[in-house]
């Protein structure tokens, strides 16, 4: 597994949920905020997007929106006022049987055609990637552009109009994929921030693969450095500058982190679990994961159990 992998398995509960939406005249239609993450795909039109408390943004066929935070947000025909925003009929409600809008509004004639949906995240272990994403991620519609993300795009469209053979595999497969480019395309066009920083360096991404591919190693300051093909010194100053922590302390988090999502999505053993996290004995993991999440393992697995479906 990579970084941005791990960072979205680790968050990533049920399943993702989308619809293919018309929207005719004009109107409002809120999405409340969401312990998850929403997306929109505009496929024909153009409509904007007003998110709680932000910059409204202008969205045009081919655009691709992420809120990876959950952020409410009301989707328009124009940039709405503020009272126009708080009359906006809840997405839930504004929506026939069909995906037709049920409530037309004004004598507006535009016609938007999108992608809406949602992914279910549990926010109590975020890894730091995906915390750096902002409220809104907008990705332009551009000649050459993003062509994974493009693709997925159509795929999905197509998908979810035609509901053929095997769709419900297929959809689920496609939105996985989209979070995914939609997170890649932000990182490929972010000139600043920590984290394309840090993937971006060979020193610290050659360290944090390695880490990834196999957490329960013995690794060692030493181990490591010589993984990354650099001294200890230079690994330690370039990674923690970057990262945010030490090699070492990043990987005791990271193990952690790993063993939350190891005890949530699956029936292992205390000892199993421990063992795939890189501790030598049940007592010594247990210890440790208390002392970071607060509570023991045993009683974690049964807390988060009922948060999954």
């Amino acid at each position: 597994m990579d970084v941005v992998s791990d960072a979205i398995s680790t968050v990533r509960i049920g399943r993702p949920s989308s619809n293919r939406v018309r929207m005719r005249g004009s109107g409002c239609a809120r999405f409340a905020p969401y312990d998850g993450a929403g997306f929109h795909v505009v496929l024909e039109g153009g409509c904007w997007l007003l998110s709680d408390g932000g910059t409204p943004v202008t969205l045009g066929a081919g655009d691709a929106v992420l809120l990876p935070h959950g952020t409410g947000h009301v989707i328009a025909d124009s940039p709405a006022d503020a009272v126009a925003v708080e009359r906006a009929m809840p997405f839930e409600r504004w929506l026939d049987g069909t995906g037709q809008s049920r409530f037309p509004v004004g004598s507006g004639s535009g016609e938007v055609e999108m992608l809406c949906g949602k992914y279910r995240l549990d926010r109590s272990r975020v890894h730091p990637l995906l915390a750096e994403l902002p409220e809104v991620v907008h990705l332009p519609n551009r000649a050459g552009s993003h062509p994974e993300l493009r693709a997925a795009i159509d795929l999905l469209g197509r998908e979810l109009s035609e509901r053929q053979a095997g769709s419900g595999i297929a959809l689920t497969g496609l939105l996985d994929l989209l979070l995914v480019y939609m997170i890649r395309s932000w990182m490929e066009e972010r000139t600043t921030g920590a984290w394309p920083a840090a993937l971006g360096d060979p020193v610290a991404a050659a360290a944090l693969r390695a880490l990834h591919a196999d957490p329960a190693a013995p690794w060692t300051n030493d181990r490591l450095a010589a993984e990354a093909g650099v001294s200890r010194p230079t690994l330690a100053r370039r990674f923690t500058a970057l990262v945010g922590r030490s090699p070492m302390a990043y990987l005791t988090w990271w193990r952690l982190t790993y063993a939350a999502t190891l005890l949530r999505d699956t029936t292992d053993p205390l000892p199993t679990v421990a063992r795939r996290v890189g501790y030598g004995t049940p007592y010594a993991f247990s210890h440790a994961f208390s002392r970071e999440f607060g509570t023991p393992p045993g009683r974690y697995r049964a807390e988060t159990a009922s948060h999954v479906g």
